[in-house]
């Protein structure tokens, strides 16, 4: 599998389908809204982009499954396209600029290609494994990394919130507190696909979210992964099967896992056990350091 070449033509695809995207988000008197939760909802848009990327992408790789928000699916032993076709739908159905289109490819159970478009700024961000992460903008191509700030005060954090009904809420909240205290800034901006891509470029610090699913997160790990940004599973599952997921460039990641953490264990060091295969990290309580 040309990875490589198979990126430039999800790109295509990508860009296509997101312009169509944002000219009906021009429109939005015409959108049909409905509510699938508090604070959660979908859009006949949305339905319409993934069917629309569903054709668009398994025809580039023959064999290769779906996993979308809208349609459903999940891993297999095949490529599994995972797709969000609206990441940040509460912001489009109210006009509000920040949303995106999220594509990626998973190869046994793996991220290894991610694509994410923010059409309202025409900026393109995408990786695949191997290859670097590239950012494609009114100023050209270049190439992302994340960034080398190592203290908190001058850091910029950000996050998505879990919904307002959610037993997630109740752990939630101390950790952002501690976040709002703890780092110079903190963002959230209703699209965690884009967040994770401003990580991997470099715009923000660290990252962390309760709730999160597969289609939130599987394109920016990849671009994570190729950018030098670590990711870790809070609660320890495979981060595509994960809801806790905790990211950050190498230098800010400590600081991040202090503040989530209890005020009780914030102060332990933690030792990195790296998994390059994956880019996944684990991390355990160095003795020394444990009062």
């Amino acid at each position: 599998m040309n990875l490589e070449a198979l990126c430039a033509e999800v790109v295509r695809a990508t860009e296509r389908i997101g312009h169509e995207v944002w000219l009906r988000s021009q429109a939005l008197h015409s959108v049909r809204i409905s509510e699938k939760s508090a604070g959660d909802v979908a859009t006949d848009v949305d339905l319409w982009a993934e069917q629309a990327l569903r054709g668009a992408l398994l025809v580039l790789l023959e064999g290769s499954r779906w996993w979308g928000e809208e349609t459903g699916g999940g891993l297999s032993a095949a490529p599994t396209w995972i797709v969000d076709p609206i990441d940040g739908t509460a912001n489009f159905s109210r006009g509000y600029p920040q949303w995106s289109v999220s594509v990626a490819l998973a190869v046994d159970g793996q991220p290894v290609l991610g694509v994410i478009l923010d059409p309202n700024r025409e900026e393109l961000f995408y990786a695949s494994q191997g290859h670097g992460a590239w950012l494609k903008n009114r100023r050209g191509l270049q190439r992302m990394a994340c960034a080398r700030e190592s203290q908190a005060l001058k850091g910029v954090a950000a996050t998505v919130f879990p919904k307002p009904t959610s037993d997630l809420m109740a752990r939630y909240l101390p950790q952002l507190a501690r976040a709002l205290a703890g780092f110079g800034q903190v963002r959230r901006s209703g699209s965690m696909a884009l967040e994770l891509a401003y990580l991997a470029a470099g715009r923000v610090d660290a990252f962390w979210e309760h709730g999160m699913q597969a289609w939130d997160a599987a394109a920016a790990l990849v671009l994570l992964k190729e950018a030098g940004g670590q990711t870790i599973a809070l609660d320890e599952m495979p981060l595509l099967e994960s809801r806790y997921l905790a990211a950050a460039s190498p230098a800010m990641m400590p600081t991040l896992l202090g503040i989530l953490r209890s005020d009780a264990i914030k102060s332990i060091a933690f030792g990195v056990v790296n998994t390059p295969a994956t880019g996944q990290i684990y991390l355990y309580p160095t003795r020394s350091s444990i009062c």
